[in-house]
């Protein structure tokens, strides 16, 4: 690493944005938790909170190194230099690049870490075990997002020489290396792979397919997706990594992408259902956002809301393809960020104003694009089912039926959400508190649930 002169704007911008990205996972938990039922949402949230906690410490253990470290085969960094942050703690004037603390981009970057795990859990609402959950976070996170991040946010010339392959290495024709610039491949591809693959093992909700299964609180979901849009500025512009004119137009092309994937989303369920919803609001803004992170420096701002609105428009779509092919991916990882990241990392090829077909270039952008996508959407599939089918055998995934049905918050934390007027108040065998038990999803006094919590494995 070179020592020279360090740019305080930038290293203020760079650690500014990496407080924003932070936030989002908590605007997740909202954005999330409101999508749930009622007897559902403080464990939702719970499993954003908990990728913050598990990740934070494996990230300064030696998750950092796992990404950023010494290039092994182009796939993952060797994190011996940097178990704990040691060698960095040593010398902490050292510069990332040329112009911030390396320890801003070590926070940056952790930040990214936390919500790509966090993201996973939507596909798994209601029914995993909260002792499963932590132990995928902290499998998930070593064995497949910190080598996808080494693979394509290393660049050759950073912090310890020779970086990712997906980054630095796939060439066809004059392209080299892929374009995810904050982590269309890395983070949502990688999170929707994983959520398909690990919704697909635990199974489907009881009752899924033949009886409503509602957000129970949209109020919630519209602030979560406004702290997820607020905190993308950070995610997307801080990715140039200094406070210039990259950052600025980045920030722009976030804004029309958003913008436009909302209408197109709302449009597309005004024409098939009749009628323009909120949650259809919020997940096209989602949409939109996760499909202009990887292209936001490489397309122009036309180019921007013409990749939104494909993305509001095909991830409407996507979102019902599991009524159709039966998998319970409960609140639209895969639609939203799988498809939407494949929306936005393929359309590079088209509308990258140096080398995409519209620009009257050949296809090379578009199929070095699709190589990285791909490549990366298998490792992150057929390595979260072997983290997954691993819990199911040695510590079981999901909840009983039982406690599935008289909902999770209570089986798995023993608290509720809300304390509303028909609920009913009890002590259980084993636990030291009176615990709310509160109505089924229909709320009605007849509906009431006991579980015997103090029985449970």
């Amino acid at each position: 690493m070179t020592i020279i002169e360090l740019s305080a704007g930038d290293t203020a911008w760079v650690l500014t944005a990496a407080s924003l990205v932070f936030l989002m996972t908590p605007g997740l938990a909202m954005f999330y938790g409101g999508m749930t039922r009622a007897f559902s949402a403080l464990n939702m949230m719970m499993m954003s909170f908990a990728a913050m906690g598990v990740v934070a410490v494996l990230w300064i253990l030696y998750g950092f190194g796992l990404s950023f470290g010494p290039d092994v085969g182009g796939l993952f960094g060797d994190p011996r230099g940097f178990l704990g942050l040691s060698a960095l703690f040593e010398q902490p004037e050292a510069l990332y690049g040329d112009n911030i603390p390396v320890f801003a981009f070590v926070a940056f970057q952790a930040a990214f870490a936390i919500i790509t795990v966090a993201l996973v859990s939507g596909a798994l609402a209601d029914r995993m075990k909260f002792g499963a959950w932590l132990v995928f976070t902290g499998l998930w996170a070593t064995l497949v997002y910190f080598p996808a991040a080494h693979m394509v946010f290393s660049f050759d010339g950073y912090v310890s020489g020779k970086g990712g392959w997906i980054a630095n290495d796939i060439t066809i024709g004059a392209v080299t290396g892929a374009i995810d610039f904050a982590g269309g491949t890395a983070i949502h591809i990688n999170a929707g792979a994983a959520g398909l693959v690990a919704a697909l093992i635990l199974g489907r909700r009881i009752g899924f397919g033949s009886r409503p299964m509602r957000p129970h609180n949209m109020t919630l979901v519209m602030l979560g997706a406004g702290l997820l849009w607020f905190g993308w500025f950070g995610f997307n512009a801080g990715s140039a990594l200094a406070a210039d004119g990259t950052a600025s137009y980045v920030w722009v092309n976030t804004l029309g992408a958003t913008g436009a994937a909302m209408i197109g989303w709302m449009l597309t369920e005004k024409l098939r259902d009749g009628r323009f919803t909120s949650l259809g609001a919020a997940s096209g803004a989602v949409a939109g956002l996760v499909a202009i992170t990887p292209s936001c420096v490489a397309v122009s701002p036309v180019g921007a809301i013409a990749i939104g609105l494909a993305a509001g428009v095909v991830c409407a779509m996507a979102v019902t393809w599991k009524f159709k092919l039966g998998y319970d991916d409960s609140l639209d990882v895969v639609g939203v960020h799988l498809v939407g990241g494949l929306v936005g990392t393929l359309l590079i090829g088209l509308f990258s104003v140096d080398d995409g077909l519209l620009y009257g270039h050949g296809p090379a952008r578009l199929a070095v694009q699709a190589v990285g996508a791909f490549s990366l959407m298998a490792y992150s599939a057929v390595v979260t089912a072997v983290i997954v089918l691993s819990i199911k055998q040695v510590m079981g995934l999901r909840l009983s039926s039982a406690d599935e049905l008289a909902g999770i918050d209570l089986a798995e934390h023993a608290e509720a959400a809300y304390d509303l007027s028909n609920v009913r108040y009890a002590s259980y065998p084993g636990l030291s508190h009176t615990v709310v038990v509160p109505a089924r999803e229909d709320f009605s006094p007849s509906a009431t649930t006991t579980t015997d919590l103090g029985g449970q494995s």
